[in-house]
């Protein structure tokens, strides 16, 4: 039964929803569905199947929570009602009244962040000025310490009530929001100490569109995400605010917030969460809450040494490995730290990552390949192929676009080696990790670097300035435009079709 594939919950499950699953499989077993026979007899083999003698639903439910990866129906339901209770989707919000409006324009939501919201925000906030009295809300994400004492004065238990458009507790407000870039310290921490004085909860927190990574009060403070700092940015006092949370019991095992702050090479988010205990403890109210479907302190610190060796951010690195992060452990899909730092087109890291005591490489063919191909070392693949031949054809196979890996990297020489190799120098492929998933080309990758070099040595290849990529159906020139890079809107703007 353990064997047997699970599958992801529906988008905002509910019990009912689950409940007609197990009648439907019932009715379907009762009636002698073999589909449905055959996916009993995998998840529940104990069952006693309907032979005369009927087929409870308790056994119906108990296989779809095994359905979806649970051991009981009693922590699946559990599960759910924890989603119910804690699922917010702040980008489906519509607001009439000031406050809220306010609430909503200022505070980040993770999906159509964007300045011209935060502006809008500061707007309503001059236009109705007297709306941060008497909101705790309004007053926590202004941080006008003053309305919010008042406020608690007369309401203490508002620093921990939910409300606003989003549903957040007040300490949430104050470190979403974003719209005012010159807001003090000294409000920001008077603002953050009333409402903690008052009782706020330090761990408080939500999960964006259900998902299980909490977005917490301390992933607000940290900010930036996939939409990048400018969208995204910190709050303006973010490291303060946030060594003032983690004193107040915030716990340092924030995974959105490592994982918004893992794009950019800047380390100081890392250095304070782990002063405060990152990897280790165990993992908080939301790791109890959500138990094994939440990633372990452990899991989140491995999670971060993939992506910094991946991306070769050697100090990050270096900071991981110094606070005692495993080396031993396999990270993801079963690679070594020292064997993902050479399949990713980062050499340098493989003698420091062994010497700190990760395995040493010992590379199949197929990895020592991407690895002599990575380092531009023609030696190594001369050998490497001589002793394998057909190897390059069955990583053309394997790997059609490690061209644009190798373009993600900066690496002009490896572009050279895989395009002389019979790469195809158009292959598609993502370029914020090195997987062949058909996102964007190379070219694409250089346009939006501003890579000038790479970008003449690609087309002199034969990179197509007019293909458009997978996702956004945009021209690499699209891509120089929308990432403001004018060297290579000047070189690509004669050569793409109008």
């Amino acid at each position: 039964m353990t064997d047997v594939p699970t599958q992801d919950l529906p988008e905002q499950p509910s019990l009912e929803q689950l409940r007609n699953q197990a009648k439907d499989l019932r009715r379907a077993v009762l009636a002698g569905s073999a589909t449905a026979t055959a996916e009993v007899t995998a998840r529940y083999p104990d069952a006693q199947l309907p032979d005369g003698a009927p087929f409870p639903l308790r056994a119906a439910q108990l296989v779809i929570a095994r359905r979806y990866g649970f051991t009981s129906w009693t922590r699946l339901k559990r599960h759910v009602e924890i989603l119910q209770r804690y699922s917010r989707f702040p980008d489906r919000v519509s607001t009439d009244a000031d406050a809220d409006t306010f609430l909503r324009l200022a505070c980040l939501n993770y999906a159509d962040d964007d300045p011209a919201r935060r502006a809008e925000a500061r707007r309503v906030l001059e236009r109705a000025p007297g709306i941060v009295e008497g909101n705790a809300h309004v007053a926590a994400a202004a941080a006008d310490s003053g309305a919010l004492r008042r406020a608690l004065s007369a309401d203490p238990a508002a620093a921990r009530r939910e409300g606003g458009p989003f549903g957040w507790e007040p300490l949430s407000y104050l470190a979403y929001a974003r719209h005012d870039p010159a807001i003090t310290l000294d409000a920001t921490l008077q603002s953050a100490r009333l409402l903690l004085d008052a009782g706020a909860n330090p761990n408080a927190g939500y999960l964006w569109h259900g998902l299980l990574t909490p977005f917490t009060v301390l992933t607000g403070v940290f900010g930036e995400g996939e939409l990048g700092k400018e969208r995204q940015p910190r709050h303006p006092h973010s490291l303060p605010l946030a060594r003032l949370l983690l004193d107040a019991g915030a716990d340092p095992n924030d995974g959105q917030a490592l994982y918004n702050r893992m794009f950019q090479p800047g380390n100081d988010h890392l250095e304070l969460l782990l002063e405060f205990g990152l990897g280790a403890g165990d993992g908080g109210p939301w790791q109890r809450l959500l138990g094994n479907k939440a990633n372990s302190p452990a899991a989140m610190l491995r999670g971060q040494l993939a992506w910094a060796i991946t991306h070769g951010m050697t100090a990050r690195v270096q900071l991981l490995v110094a606070h005692g992060v495993d080396l031993t452990a396999a990270l993801s899909n079963g690679v070594t730290a020292a064997a993902m730092a050479a399949t990713t087109g980062h050499a340098d890291l493989v003698d420091y990552l062994v010497a700190h005591g990760a395995p040493p490489l010992d590379l199949a063919p197929p990895e020592a390949f991407t690895a002599a191909v990575l380092a531009a070392d023609r030696a190594s693949l001369s050998r490497l192929l001589a002793a394998n031949p057909g190897l390059a054809a069955a990583m053309r196979t394997a790997r059609p676009a490690l061209i644009a890996w190798a373009t993600a990297c900066g690496n002009a020489a490896a572009v050279e080696i895989l395009a002389d190799l019979g790469f195809d120098v158009n292959a598609k492929g993502r370029t914020d990790v090195p997987s062949d998933q058909p996102w964007q080309t190379a070219l694409h990758k250089a346009a939006e670097d501003g890579n000038l070099e790479l970008a003449q040595t690609l087309l002199r290849l034969g990179a197509d300035p007019d293909i458009r990529d997978q996702r956004f159906d945009a021209t690499p020139l699209g891509w120089a435009r929308h990432f403001g890079q004018q060297e290579l809107i000047d070189l690509l703007e004669p050569l793409t079709a109008t």
